[in-house]
């Protein structure tokens, strides 16, 4: 009787069902044959990945570099190491800490499943990864649960609290061990999965044969490195349902091409708007589909709107460096809009590191008397890389130098290599669930058009991305007035044009802390944006969804977390009070204009520069 009571009282209170049978019914497998072929099978699919991973480097196609970030990880991770083991009393202190709380974690696991009462379990975390609710319930996962949240914040904690260490060392130390406990979470092994387990058990493991056929393929997409499906490609095609706004390519450089769209309406702004997208991604972000176009949307206002469709580079485009893409990318589309419109003055966005790029530029044409750009929209751009955020980490002399040498022997850096690196800043969402759904699971991503863009990546050419890393990453020239392009050292403090410089809340590549301090890096008024949302989606907002907010406020100075406590709050989309700003500056209209004028047009937008597939 008193046992049959602790059982009840201990499920009701605890919804812990360790005793149950029919708990344990779905991880017991009951065709230990099948089991045993497919996992046969998988092994044969494992074995064409390997194949396919060895063959370009049997042939001497590929060299692997995994040796290089690994060096870098283990030294950072030593100097850390190094303050605690230096000292006895400190050693003793972090391991007494873990095992402290091993210990009390046993102790409560052991009072569940007695039925008694103890120490109360610590609140659930909010993660994702973590929402099966066996994770509780079942004895097992839940105690590998919380060893891995003990394990991975003991962790944060030795790196938090080592002292000596410089910013930058510690800044690496941080971001290593995060991707060593994303990548060590139990949700992303089969035994220790509880979602994982019971779907291994109920197909006999065919998951796993589907996973590892679809891991095969991947590697064969990649040419020998893993290029993980994020999404179902086959459903997209550039042109027929995605970046599909009507408009023509009315000119090409050898580092872009200019798009002109269509007029929507019958009268236009007269001055045209020009925007420069990244050369990292494609510029078809801000048109995926009719219904999140900012390009449309823009269109539909009035804009005469040309957008530069960087090339893909290759090995011809190795010399390629800043001012290269300033005169022949940015210089040359101005040109081009002079020659479609008649008109000189043009408003001119910018996005990521395109809004660096024109942020540049606009001081190279401030130091050469150049006022065609009369003002200039920022996306998520930094100037200043004082807190340039995680990226950093992958920049100093020793990982510089290391890409320059690696650059130099194809002529640009693979456009898999940035993915990575982007993908690495919230590996928890962008890594190891598509590993696990992918691999394990053996479902099929989703169509999703925003990933289809994401996958497509594209090279950047040797001397252009050392420029960029080497005088803003590394030495953060362009805040400082110290950059060197065309032979001229150039400031923005020089730049006197309107800038509206929108930042987002949650950004992990241009930080909206950093994109606050280079406000004050130019030399007239900045109107600084903060919208809700991160990197993409805090930009492709359009009004009609009526999602996220963005505030405003004063002028952007004195510290960022002052600017916000007194920022308005709206709701919705910022595109409304952009075009709102750019109006004030200029609102004359004239009747809607022909792409090209009287140039001849070369193609139908996209162009065929966007469709070539690094």
């Amino acid at each position: 009787m008193t046992a049959d009571r602790n059982a009840e009282g201990h499920a009701g209170k605890d919804g812990f069902a360790g005793f149950d049978p029919k708990s344990v019914e779905p991880y017991i497998v009951k065709d230990p044959e099948g089991l045993a072929v497919n996992l046969a099978r998988a092994m044969e699919q494992l074995g064409k990945a390997a194949s396919a991973w060895l063959a370009p480097r049997e042939t001497g196609e590929k060299s692997d570099v995994f040796a290089e970030p690994v060096t870098d990880m283990v030294k950072t991770l030593s100097r850390v190491s190094e303050y605690w083991l230096s000292d006895p009393r400190r050693t003793l202190e972090a391991q007494t800490h873990l095992m402290g709380s091993f210990f009390e974690m046993w102790s409560r696991s052991i009072n569940r499943m007695s039925g008694t009462d103890g120490d109360p379990a610590p609140p659930l975390r909010a993660d994702k990864r973590f929402t099966d609710e066996d994770w509780v319930k079942n004895p097992f996962f839940d105690f590998v649960r919380q060893a891995y949240f003990i394990t991975s914040d003991w962790a944060d904690k030795m790196v938090r609290d080592a002292e000596g260490l410089d910013d930058h060392t510690k800044h690496k130390a941080a971001f290593y061990v995060r991707q060593i406990s994303s990548a060590l979470s139990p949700t992303n092994f089969i035994t220790t999965n509880p979602q994982l387990y019971r779907e291994t058990v109920a197909t006999s493991g065919a998951n796993l044969v589907k996973g590892m056929q679809m891991f095969a393929e991947d590697v064969v997409a990649g040419r020998g490195d893993l290029k993980m499906r994020q999404t179902d490609t086959s459903k997209f095609a550039i042109g027929e349902n995605i970046a599909i706004t009507p408009g023509k390519v009315v000119a090409q450089s050898d580092v872009c091409q200019v798009i002109q769209y269509e007029a929507s309406t019958e009268t236009v702004l007269k001055r045209p708007l020009l925007i420069c997208p990244p050369w990292i991604n494609k510029f078809y972000v801000l048109d995926l589909n009719p219904q999140k176009s900012f390009i449309k949307w823009a269109v539909d206002q009035g804009h005469t709107v040309f957008v530069i469709s960087w090339v893909n580079p290759d090995e011809r485009h190795a010399a390629k460096d800043w001012e290269a893409y300033a005169r022949e990318g940015i210089g040359f589309a101005l040109d081009t809009v002079e020659q479609a419109t008649g008109e000189r003055d043009v408003n001119a966005i910018g996005y990521c590191v395109g809004g660096t790029l024109l942020a540049a530029t606009l001081a190279l044409h401030a130091a050469e008397g150049d006022e065609r750009i009369r003002s200039a929209t920022l996306f998520t751009t930094q100037v200043d890389f004082t807190h340039a955020g995680d990226l950093k980490v992958f920049v100093d002399e020793d990982q510089i130098s290391q890409m320059e040498s690696n650059m130099q022997v194809t002529g640009y850096l693979d456009g898999s290599k940035m993915a990575t690196a982007f993908n690495m800043l919230r590996a928890s969402e962008l890594i190891w669930p598509y590993f696990v759904n992918n691999y394990l699971k053996g479902q099929e991503p989703l169509p999703f058009d925003l990933l289809y863009w994401n996958s497509d990546s594209t090279r950047m050419p040797a001397a252009n991305h050392s420029f960029y890393l080497r005088n803003c990453y590394l030495e953060n020239r362009l805040s400082k007035g110290e950059m060197m392009l065309a032979g001229k050292q150039v400031s923005l403090g020089d730049v006197k044009i309107p800038i509206y410089n929108l930042a987002t809340k949650e950004d992990h590549i241009a930080p909206p802390r950093s994109v606050f301090l280079g406000s004050s890096s130019f030399g007239g008024k900045v109107t600084y944006v903060l919208s809700g949302s991160g990197h993409i989606a805090g930009v492709v907002n359009p009004p009609d969804k009526g999602k996220y907010q963005f505030w405003t406020g004063g002028p952007p100075k004195g510290e960022y977390d002052d600017w916000v406590k007194t920022a308005k709050e709206t709701p919705g989309s910022w595109w409304p009070h952009w075009h709102q700003w750019i109006e004030k500056l200029d609102k004359k209209r004239v009747p809607a204009r022909k792409p090209g004028g009287q140039l001849n047009t070369l193609e139908e937008a996209p162009g065929s520069y966007v469709r070539a597939r690094a």
